[in-house]
């Protein structure tokens, strides 16, 4: 089976709070990109991560070092993208995370499934993207792990680059 996983599509980081014209620039590309993955997947798993904060946001350590409140749970900032929301359907697993990485993506990927391949894409690149890649290598040593170039995004695009980088000197591989 293959896993599309698609990392924090949310308003405030393509056109809010968080956002810049390289991450609102990737918003079609991934809703095609999902649509695509669909139709010549029809058994695959598509999981969907929202940042999740709360009104304490800047009583957090991220609040602190990111003095930008962001993804407020329930505020249109929190809400997917509307042509990726659409793209995704009813049957994606989305799940709520507090921090860059969720630590529950594993499970939800399913440890004890055969697992093909797993395919990510979102944004940031630099943070989130990096952070959920590295869990689900941790997780799946063996399992592929291909990296969506042209449907991420990242706060710049040098660490956009850098972030790429990384993920392939990890050995995943970087595509599109």
């Amino acid at each position: 089976m293959k896993v599309l996983v698609v990392i924090d599509m949310q308003k405030d980081f393509t056109t809010g709070a968080l956002g810049n014209p390289e991450t609102a620039a990737v918003v079609d590309n991934v809703a095609a990109y999902i649509e695509k993955f669909r139709k010549e997947n029809k058994d695959a798993k598509i999981i969907a991560t929202l940042d999740t904060h709360y009104e304490n946001y800047m009583d957090t350590q991220e609040g602190k070092n990111l003095p930008v409140p962001h993804c407020i749970r329930g505020t249109e900032g929190w809400m997917l993208e509307d042509a990726v929301d659409k793209a995704l359907g009813e049957d994606c697993i989305k799940l709520e995370k507090i921090t860059f990485g969720a630590v529950d993506i594993p499970f939800a990927v399913g440890k004890d499934e055969d697992i093909e391949e797993i395919q990510m894409l979102g944004v940031c690149t630099d943070i989130c993207v990096i952070s959920n890649a590295m869990i689900l290598k941790a997780a799946f040593p063996e399992v592929p792990i291909k990296i969506i170039a042209d449907c991420c995004a990242g706060v710049t695009p040098e660490s956009h680059n850098n972030a790429l980088a990384a993920m392939k000197m990890c050995q995943m591989e970087i595509v599109g």
